[in-house]
């Protein structure tokens, strides 16, 4: 048997996660959410995923927080990040993958079977 590769979603706003987190049960990845930035920090160290799904506005740490926090620790460090935004600007753009992130998508511009390619694409460059 095949084991699933893990999903990390951190995202505040619970209809985005839910809807990304049956999309990508069905596509057959085992899948988190965190609802916070701190909650995702503590998330990423105990999960471990193959992946993260990350916004950028959430409470309590925001997106560029959690990209710091795991990029700055050794045990998450590697582990690809997607950043999932409804800021679209170049200078978020660039600060996030500055930060690290593998990849930056505004939600507007995309549906949940391009993010599944994205996150395949990512696992697949690993």
């Amino acid at each position: 048997m095949q084991i699933k590769q893990k999903i990390l979603i951190i995202e505040d706003d619970r209809f985005i996660s839910r809807m990304y987190k049956t999309k990508l049960n069905l596509e057959n990845f085992e899948v988190e959410l965190a609802e916070n930035g701190i909650q995702g920090v503590e998330r990423a160290k105990q999960f471990m995923p193959d992946v993260i799904l990350l916004d950028i506005l959430m409470p309590e740490l925001d997106g560029f927080g959690v990209l710091n926090a795991l990029k700055g620790e050794d045990t998450t460090k590697n582990i690809p990040i997607i950043v999932m935004s409804n800021l679209g600007q170049d200078e978020h753009v660039k600060k996030a993958l500055a930060l690290g992130a593998k990849s930056y998508m505004v939600k507007s511009q995309y549906t949940p079977s391009n993010v599944v390619e994205e996150i395949k694409n990512v696992l697949t460059k690993r």
